[in-house]
Formats: structure tokens, C-alpha cells, sequence
């Protein structure tokens, strides 16, 4: 199983608790003033969402793109890119925020690390086809304008996410896991099998 799966997994176990146990989400939210004496905070607020919709929108994100990075690096390099973007990402949320929590700084790094292993996979951003490379740069893009205009997301910690799993996996991962020019050639499909194939779905 891949461990993106288990991570929503226990986000989700994790909300549950949040919404029945009294207190839980203060003891492992991240608040800036008392970083120094709950330091710990950096990670298990990774693993809290403010809402429903925002659990939902970071399990899918997570589940998508982290399986794909996930399948191109491997498990222990996926655990260590996601979770030291999340612990930057968090750091970053101290300058500017009073509090935060959310898994989105550690999945915008996933994000930045697609983006530079695998720039013109395509994805779709508000309804449009694009490349890998240019949805990061439009949501690059969204969380910059976003820091001037607050809305209650922790832009800075989307900014840091990306931007540190772009500049890892362009420094250290780029070299071993180049993108395949063609993609189909790995997966050839044989003249005969073709021509079975057509015999047994295309009869008229």
C-alpha cells in the first residue's frame, strides 16, 4: 500500500478525534508564540484540518498526486520530501500567521516535486488542461495574490511547500529519475494481440 494512502488514513482518524474529543485540536495546532515550547507542533499540526472541506480537498490532492510521486521516487524518499516540506512549510507559517494547521504545506511540496521530476505531465487546473509545470507556476501564482488579500489560507506555507520540493527534486532527485520522452514505449502492444483485440470488441 502506498504510504500517501496511509497518511489520508490517518488524517482522517485524526479529524474524527478533532471533532469528538474535546480539546484535542488546541493541543496540536500549531501556534506561532509558543513554537518554541510546543516544537512538535511543526509536525502534528500537519496531520489537522480546520473543516470537512478541508480535509476533502487535501486527501484528494494528496491521494493523486502522492501516489504518482510516490511511484516515481519510492516510499522513503517520498516520506522525507513530504515530510520536510511540511516542517518548512510550517516554519514559514510562523512569520506570518498567529496559528495554523493543514496538511497543505507538505502537499504543495508534493506538487513542486511533480512539477520539476515531471514538467509536462498533464493536469487539470480550474477546468484546463495544462502541464505539471505551469499548474505550479498558476498556483504559485494564486497563493502570491493571496498573501495580499487574506482569505484564511496559510498562502506562505502553499509558497514554501512548493518551492522547497521543486528545489530538492531539481538538486538531488532530477538526475536519477529523468521524465521518459515516450511513455508508450513501455508499453508495447503487439501486432497479434492488436489484431485479437479488434476481432473480439470491433465486430460490426
Amino acid at each position: 500500500m502506498y504510504d500517501s494512502i496511509k497518511l489520508s488514513a490517518i488524517m482522517v482518524v485524526i479529524f474524527l478525534l478533532q471533532t469528538t474529543v474535546e480539546g484535542f485540536t488546541d493541543s496540536f495546532v500549531l501556534v506561532s508564540s509558543e513554537v518554541t515550547e510546543r516544537p512538535w507542533t511543526l509536525i502534528t499540526s500537519m496531520f489537522l484540518h480546520g473543516s470537512l472541506t478541508h480535509l476533502l480537498s487535501n486527501l484528494f490532492a494528496l491521494l493523486l498526486f502522492g501516489t504518482i510521486l510516490e511511484s516515481i521516487i519510492g516510499r522513503s524518499r517520498f516520506l522525507l520530501l513530504y515530510f520536510s516540506a511540511g516542517i518548512i512549510a510550517s516554519i514559514a507559517t510562523l512569520f506570518f500567521y498567529e496559528a495554523s494547521l493543514g496538511a497543505s504545506g507538505a502537499i504543495f511540496g508534493v506538487l513542486g516535486a511533480l512539477a520539476a521530476l515531471r514538467p509536462r505531465m498533464t493536469v487539470w487546473v480550474m477546468g484546463i488542461p495544462m502541464p505539471m509545470l505551469a499548474a505550479a507556476g498558476v498556483w504559485l501564482l494564486i497563493d502570491l495574490l493571496g498573501m495580499f488579500a487574506p482569505s484564511g489560507i496559510a498562502n506562505a506555507a502553499h509558497i514554501a511547500g512548493l518551492l522547497f520540493g521543486a528545489a530538492i527534486s531539481i538538486i538531488f532527485l532530477s538526475p536519477n529519475f529523468p521524465e521518459e520522452k515516450e511513455q508508450e514505449q513501455h508499453y508495447p502492444v503487439s501486432e497479434s494481440r492488436l489484431e485479437k483485440w479488434e476481432k473480439k470488441y470491433m465486430r460490426s
